[in-house]
């Protein structure tokens, strides 16, 4: 007699119930659930736990599938994609070495090194041979390996970068994924084959290339690529720095770390940061005539704040004598706030900001009146007198700081010839290996998990809930405007997450199975795990990274909560 297969209860999010054998792995639910549409699903939450389409149903749950609207769909459609990059090139210029380094603008920048110079023609041939292992629908396959098996297997690819990472990997075994011939270890999950990736674009970028996929909002569709020459400039430093310390991956960092080098990799990456905040001070001092208002922006947890003490130090060693206005005492009254698709107060909006009154007072000031300024009483939501009054001379530049100082609307009755804009941002020149970048909103995200837990007693789940919604803003009000800035400046440290480690794993680890961070908690864990930690005492009180783990020597005089939006 033949047994019988058991049969399970799921319940799918915006669907309903369905009743299945047990075994049904969630690509086959996706085909019997969307038959016309499957492939645009990618991945899927099974009882709040992220779930490769591979992984099969064994007991009722509930489940959330995903596409690439979902930030976690995004980055396995990015990643998958970048593994059949990987496996193509290596194809069409057999023993190339394929390194994928950053984002850049709407895309993910890479170089192919190889024995001669890589040419347009090349790329095409590579999209070209991508789109015929597509067309074959190819599967990805997990394989769960022996460590020192994985190594050997590398080792004999010529993949050293991979040897170097295992050798602090705990774990005894280790996942690889294969597609035909080509092996390769990435840290998080992959579509079940290559017939997924139906959109792509390869554009040659030189030295290296830009692998384009759909936008998020748009999964059909792959926009144009936009031009950022400026943002590319500060990624190239980015690599130099990493090269003047000679650490670019974890490997590299944990090896120094093991070494007892860590002392030595702190004091010259600080000294980095101050011969660049010196040059920038240079530069404004060299315009000292006709600069008046110095403007700093950037997206949140970029160490805006200690960069603007740290930059006010060096103007003053060049004879200058900074001042700074908070913007935020330049909001309307709560009842003039406008509101956004959700109803609720938009403090990110410009228009949040007196700016006919903003602008009368920077026009007062740069004439040498004095003007008083005024102070936002963040309890009643009404602005006030503040009794300080203000005049400067010309060796007195004006700094502002906020998230609007690139958008000329924030100071448009100054001339530009007055005005000199930063844009900041944590450009980590740091990859766990040749495949897998480390993304700069991850390093962003940790900073801001480690502070606000430490100085304004939010929990981990708390800053992973409103990530979003500050992403969100982000995009909206300042990187919009990144390239209109006259110099942008670096934060990342290539030491800070093996210290930011030990402070955010507490927190992540105390995230409940049922929290809705949950399965970025986890993610992070992973990420965290690659590295050894190291010991603060060398980190100086100066350091920009001492904002968020403590013992700066600067005070942070930004707001902490502004009717439950918490201060960039």
């Amino acid at each position: 007699m033949e047994a019988r297969i058991p049969r399970v209860f799921v319940k799918i999010e915006g669907v309903g119930d369905y009743e299945i054998e047990a075994g049904t792995s969630l690509q086959e639910l996706t085909q019997k659930v969307w038959p016309e549409t499957w492939r645009r699903i990618v991945a899927a939450y099974v009882d709040n736990d992220l779930r490769e389409l591979t992984w099969t149903i064994s007991q009722e749950c509930t489940v959330s599938f995903i596409g690439l609207e979902v930030k976690d769909g995004y980055r396995i459609y990015q990643r998958s994609a970048t593994f059949l990059l990987i496996r193509a090139a290596r194809e069409v210029l057999p023993g190339c070495r394929v390194t994928i380094e950053h984002s850049l603008s709407n895309g993910l920048y890479g170089e192919i090194h190889y024995n001669r110079a890589v040419v347009e023609k090349d790329l095409k041939d590579i999209q070209k041979r991508m789109a015929e292992i597509v067309s074959r629908d190819e599967p990805f396959e997990k394989q769960a390996v022996p460590k020192e098996k994985a190594r050997e297997l590398f080792l004999k690819d010529g993949q050293s970068d991979k040897v170097n990472l295992l050798k602090y990997r705990e774990s005894d075994t280790i996942n690889i994924y294969r597609s035909g011939w080509f092996h390769d270890y990435f840290y998080g999950y992959m579509v079940p084959s290559s017939g997924y990736l139906q959109y792509f674009r390869l554009k040659y970028y030189l030295p290296g290339f830009i692998l384009q996929i759909p936008d998020s909002r748009t999964p059909e569709v792959i926009p144009p690529y936009k031009e950022q020459p400026k943002l590319a400039s500060v990624h190239r430093e980015a690599e130099r720095w990493g090269d003047i310390l000679g650490v670019g991956t974890v490997a590299a960092l944990n090896d120094v770390i093991v070494a007892g080098g860590s002392g030595d990799l702190i004091r010259v990456a600080e000294a980095l940061h101050e011969k660049k905040i010196a040059q920038i001070a240079d530069m404004i001092s060299d315009r000292r005539e006709t600069l008046r208002i110095i403007l700093i922006a950037g997206p949140s947890s970029s160490g805006k704040t200690t960069f603007s003490q740290r930059l006010s130090i060096q103007l003053r060693v060049n004879g200058l004598k900074p001042v700074s206005i908070h913007l935020d005492d330049y909001f309307v009254d709560r009842d003039r706030t406008p509101r956004n698709e959700a109803g609720e107060y938009d403090f990110e909006s410009i228009e949040a900001i007196d700016l006919e009154l903003f602008n009368s007072h920077l026009a007062a000031l740069i004439q040498g009146q004095e003007v008083e300024l005024p102070l936002f009483d963040f309890h009643t939501g009404k602005r006030q007198p503040s009794g300080r009054r203000l005049q400067v001379s010309h060796d007195r530049p004006i700094i502002i700081e906020g998230i609007h100082g690139l958008n000329d609307r924030l100071t448009e009755a100054i001339p530009s010839g007055n005005k000199f804009k930063i844009y900041i941002s944590a450009l980590t020149q740091l990859n766990i290996d040749d495949h897998n970048r480390i993304p700069t909103t991850d390093v962003r995200l940790l900073r801001r998990m480690v502070r606000d837990h430490q100085f304004r007693s939010h929990s981990a789940e708390n800053t992973l809930r409103r990530w979003p919604s500050v992403r969100q803003g982000e995009r909206v009000n300042i990187f919009p405007f990144q390239e209109e800035a006259d110099v942008m400046f670096n934060s990342a440290l290539v030491y800070e997450l093996a210290v930011l480690k030990q402070h955010a794993e507490p927190l992540l680890k105390s995230i409940g199975r049922w929290d809705p961070g949950y399965s970025e908690a986890k993610r992070l864990l992973k990420f965290l795990s690659y590295f050894l930690p190291i010991e603060e005492d060398d980190i100086p009180a100066t350091s920009i990274l001492r904002e968020f783990i403590g013992g700066s020597c600067f005070h942070e005089t930004v707001p902490d909560v502004v009717e439950g939006v918490v201060a960039n």
